[in-house]
């Protein structure tokens, strides 16, 4: 196709999910709900882990980390669904739209390194606690972070360089409720092999590459616990990380059946739906599994709600 003679498109339609007009201010509500949710639990989390010194360790510093992915993820995609919600469409330009896709894979990129990174944390902690506090500290746990909000960003540049490339002749409709890899490169009328091949690439390296570390750590971790004689220091140990397994259970499950799984026998509707699982559901869920698995964070949560109240009837 003779790229002088397409008319690149500048603006995206952007359909939503087509529900029936009697429950859209009830959609409209739980959205919203989980929004504030999302954002009320993960900023909870973040504060907890701040300012508590019963929290000042590595795990729950990857788990303040992995809040922050969770505030930016729901940030990018439920404001904008919301309105699709509500007008039944969204007319945005295509910088804007690119620009939800790239936050949105910042934030799963970095959350996969940093779940990999906390699932390393757990192995030291459980089968090398002697090694622990020599090769995990404060100045290590930055550095990790950062490295993964890095790598993070650095894919999406890579992305920007190549998707900047590419031609967009329409039609300039996406049947989603937010801009994602496969809808965009629908609109394409250029070669999309070469980022084709690059999604490929990072797949493996942000996405089955993490999984695999996780699998050996936890593959250790569980040898380790069966071998603790008792079935009380068994739970003890294993409650330590149930949490994590459990986040990582449904964040990977989640992106199989949307990535992985074989597109064909799938409706877009279905799809919507896996996708609305790991965008919406997963970061309004992580700090509602962290806070009802994990004891000493329901300790810290009710002292803070206790102080909070006490503050405030004290005013009165």
């Amino acid at each position: 196709m003779d790229q002088r003679n397409v008319t690149r498109i500048t603006t995206i339609h952007l359909l939503g999910f087509q529900i029936p007009q009697s429950i859209t201010f009830l959609v409209f509500f739980l959205l919203l709900m989980m929004y504030c949710v999302t954002i009320c639990g993960n900023l909870l989390i973040i504060t907890l882990v701040s300012y508590s010194k019963t929290l000042q360790s590595p795990m729950y510093f990857f788990l303040s980390q992995l809040a922050a992915t969770d505030i930016l993820l729901a940030t990018d995609i439920l404001p904008n669904m919301i309105h699709t919600v509500l007008v039944k469409q969204t007319i945005m330009s295509l910088s804007v739209c690119l620009t939800q896709y790239y936050f949105c894979v910042i934030a799963e990129s970095s959350e996969s390194l940093l779940l990999t990174v906390m699932s390393w944390d757990r192995y030291l902690a459980i089968c090398r606690p002697l090694h622990y506090s020599l090769k995990i500290n404060f100045q290590v746990c930055w550095t990790l972070a950062i490295l993964c909000w890095i790598l993070g960003i650095f894919v999406v540049l890579i992305y920007m360089s190549t998707i900047s490339n590419l031609q967009f002749c329409g039609p300039n409709i996406i049947d989603h409720f937010f801009c994602d890899f496969v809808p965009i490169l629908q609109l394409s009328c250029s070669d999309n092999s070469t980022i084709q091949l690059e999604a490929t690439i990072f797949g493996f390296i942000l996405v089955i590459f993490p999984f695999f570390l996780i699998f050996v750590s936890y593959s250790y971790i569980i040898v380790t616990i069966l071998k603790i004689p008792s079935i009380t220091g068994r739970q003890k140990v294993f409650s330590t990380c149930s949490s994590h397994l459990t986040v990582v259970s449904i964040y990977y499950g989640t992106l199989v059946c949307v990535y992985l799984a074989p597109s064909s026998g799938q409706t877009q509707t279905l799809n919507k739906l896996l996708s609305l699982l790991y965008t919406v559901v997963n970061p309004m869920m992580n700090p509602i599994i962290y806070s009802l698995r994990n004891k000493e964070l329901k300790k810290v949560v009710r002292k803070f709600i206790i102080d909070f109240l006490r503050i405030c009837f004290s005013r009165d």
